[in-house]
């Protein structure tokens, strides 16, 4: 074959430290348009992406020179950098350590591209613990074993 083809989809988690609902409705605004900006500029593709108050989704789709590691790393250290550089938060902001990411079908891509569009909805019935462990759970991981305290992180809902 004369070129590469590639349609990775990945759907990316991630939350603030210890899942605190830093991020206000207008600082959800502001890092909407910086990320999504951030990513043009750096040839990063996101098709979906929202942002709650602890944690955001992302639907990337991956050319086949990128890594996922790299793409969730860049996307988190410059927007943490950046509110932090703006002053947008009092203490210091920062993300939790690590991420999920889960691989799409291209077939699913409509679905997922609509549960990240939902959200708000979304944890009007869930919170973002009880959705992170139906999302693991489902795909196969053993919840029981992982850093899911959700006893410690409720205190900073």
């Amino acid at each position: 074959m004369a070129h590469s083809y590639a349609k990775i989809f990945v759907h990316l988690v991630w939350s603030t430290k210890n899942w605190k609902r830093f991020i206000t409705h207008e600082l959800r605004r502001q890092l909407f348009q910086h990320i999504m900006e951030y990513c043009k500029l750096n040839d990063i593709r996101v098709d979906s992406l929202a942002i709650q108050p602890e944690h955001v989704h992302a639907l990337v789709s991956l050319r086949s020179d990128q890594k996922v590691d790299d793409v969730a790393k860049l996307i988190k250290g410059e927007s943490s950098h950046w509110v932090n550089a703006e002053n947008l938060v009092h203490p210091k902001f920062s993300w939790q350590r690590g991420y999920g990411a889960f691989s799409v079908s291209p077939s699913q891509v409509g679905t997922v591209r609509e549960y990240i569009k939902n959200q708000d909805e979304h944890h009007r019935k869930k919170s973002f613990g009880e959705e992170l462990e139906a999302i693991l759970s489902s795909l196969g991981f053993n919840i029981s074993n992982m850093e899911m305290d959700e006893q410690n992180h409720g205190q900073n809902r």
